[in-house]
């Protein structure tokens, strides 16, 4: 896995606050939007709906080496088909939970599977696992901004009636809307933001940094909206801390990420009024 310790003796000064100066907007990006969308996914108990979308997005890894595409496309397309198959698939003579972990596991197999057939990616598999953070582009961060500003745009655009959905189905439907439609939006924005986090921590840590930073932020927050712009927050946080203690600690990078926000929430345990 790359570490900031392989270029701490090997490149020129500027390259290296170059590489953290990446590594950070590149965090910082899908902190901004992972964080406000992972406050519907808490509100609406998506928590395994989202790991089944992250781990699908390995076999859009597989499809895209395999094409010769971006990375971000594959994943993308995945994610999408995954995400539809899981609402078309739900209620019938299975249970959601039951489901969403079948599709979970059996999605990260095939495309672990998938993936062992593209030689070149054999070296690789690691990064697309854990993140390669410390590996991001300029290109990497135009789509990572890109799909973040794209999925903070979506969530202002229909938050009224995403909070509405969320809150009560009936109160949306009366009020001329249907929460099916807002669920969708949630899909697309969720399909999003797995294919932008691939390259900072990778499928297997993804729903960590959305389910995380929006938990902690839900012990202080009043209102939906402040603790949608808390959740952004604490991901930032947790980005540049998680940067920081991998470098002074030889850690890697995206698992040291969701180990600050994972901390962040124990403070928040101690520190911060339980809500319903």
């Amino acid at each position: 896995m790359f570490r900031i310790s392989t270029i701490k003796t090997s490149a020129h000064t500027t390259m290296f606050d170059d590489f953290l100066m990446r590594a950070a907007l590149g965090g910082v990006g899908v902190a901004l939007a992972a964080g406000p969308l992972g406050c519907f996914v808490v509100w609406r108990r998506m928590a395994y709906f989202g790991d089944a979308t992250a781990h699908a997005a390995i076999l859009g890894v597989a499809l895209s080496l395999a094409l010769s595409l971006p990375v971000f496309v594959g994943a993308l397309i995945i994610a999408l088909i995954m995400a539809g198959l899981v609402l078309t698939l739900t209620g019938r003579g299975l249970t959601e939970d039951t489901l969403l972990g079948v599709l979970a596991h059996a999605s990260l197999a095939f495309g672990l599977v998938a993936v062992s057939f593209v030689p070149s990616a054999r070296l690789d598999l690691g990064a697309y696992l854990f993140g390669e953070i410390l590996a991001v582009s300029k290109a990497d961060l135009g789509v990572i901004w890109g799909g973040a500003l794209l999925v903070i745009g979506l969530l202002i655009w229909r938050w009224q009636k995403l909070l509405s959905a969320t809150l009560s189905p009936d109160l949306a439907w009366a009020s001329g809307f249907n929460p099916d439609r807002e669920k969708l939006v949630l899909t697309l924005a969720l399909a999003i933001v797995v294919a932008v986090a691939i390259k900072v921590v990778g499928v297997l840590l993804i729903s960590a940094m959305l389910i995380i930073p929006a938990a902690a932020a839900r012990r202080f927050a009043p209102t939906p909206e402040i603790m949608a712009v808390l959740a952004a927050v604490i991901g930032g946080v947790s980005a540049l801390g998680g940067l920081q203690a991998a470098f002074v600690f030889d850690t890697p990078a995206g698992p040291s990420m969701v180990v600050t926000a994972a901390v962040i929430f124990c403070f928040s345990l101690i520190l911060g009024r339980k809500r319903d």
